[in-house]
């Protein structure tokens, strides 16, 4: 048996027959188209393996674009409830000890105020009970020395108020027997044999319309309770002129307020009843 032509002896082959295919001129002289020859079939290209090419590769799917997630919003942080605190006191609103600034005032108690309080009855300024307490009728009678003083009505044992009260500073009367109503100071006076005896603060007419008389008078009549009148409710009333009258009164200011009567205290109009100062017929001098 031959060998099998090699892949060389192939290509050999394949190359004369093309270049007898390629001549213009034929054998019988004629002119013919070349008819190419028909491929030689080797052994070698039957039995020979072909080589298997590389496999093309797959080409990787393009991913499709994830869609990015749209952010959710962050939720505000729910702020926790805030603890109470306690502020600290501003000097203002703190509660400090009362400054000793040697002022007495009403409300207060206690030496201080007994001792002023035994100053004034000793003077005649009626305050009631001596207590040590510094009340509504102490205040009264602290008006009643700041009138007869000439120094500022408000009511406080300041330092002025304090000075007067130790130099012993009273109200002069008129002389005679009975009752003084001072309108320029606002003082009501029992005066007996000439002497004060008993100086109460007191609100008289305010002028105009509503004056005080002035004059001598005497006390004509009294109510023993309250008198409801068109102008205003009066304390057991005692009437020295007509229609007006000394009597007892919730407000008694350091000014003249009134509609021509001279306003007491309800405690001190009671005072000049139970000790009989204003009995019928006694006088009653207006200046």
């Amino acid at each position: 048996m031959r060998p099998a032509p090699t892949l060389r002896s192939a290509a050999v082959l394949t190359a004369a027959a093309l270049g007898l295919s390629g001549c213009s001129v034929g054998w019988a002289g004629t002119t013919e188209a070349a008819t190419p020859a028909a491929p030689v079939t080797t052994v070698a290209d039957t039995e020979s393996t072909p080589t298997p090419s590389a496999p093309e590769p797959t080409p990787e799917p393009t991913p499709e674009p994830t869609p990015e997630p749209t952010p959710e919003p962050t939720p505000e942080p729910t702020p926790s409830a805030t603890p109470d605190v306690t502020p600290e006191p501003s000097p203002s609103t703190a509660t400090s000890e009362p400054v000793d600034d040697g002022v007495v005032r009403p409300g207060d108690s206690g030496d201080d105020v007994l001792a002023a309080q035994q100053r004034f009855a000793d003077l005649g300024y009626w305050l009631g009970e001596v207590d040590g307490s510094y009340g509504p009728l102490t205040t009264q009678a602290v008006l009643a020395l700041q009138k007869a003083a000439g120094l500022q009505r408000d009511g406080v044992l300041g330092p002025r108020t304090q000075a007067a009260l130790a130099a012993g500073t009273r109200p002069q009367a008129r002389g005679g027997d009975g009752v003084e109503i001072d309108l320029d100071r606002q003082l009501l006076l029992v005066v007996r044999g000439g002497r004060v005896e008993l100086a109460l603060n007191t609100s008289t007419g305010t002028g105009g319309r509503w004056p005080t008389p002035t004059g001598r008078y005497a006390v004509e009549r009294a109510i023993d309770g309250m008198r409801e009148a068109p102008l205003g409710d009066l304390w057991r009333p005692r009437y020295f002129n007509r229609g007006i009258a000394v009597h007892g009164s919730p407000s008694i200011p350091a000014y003249p307020a009134s509609h021509g009567c001279a306003r007491v205290s309800f405690a001190a109009m009671d005072m000049l009843w139970a000790r009989d100062l204003m009995p019928i017929g006694s006088s009653v001098h207006v200046y």
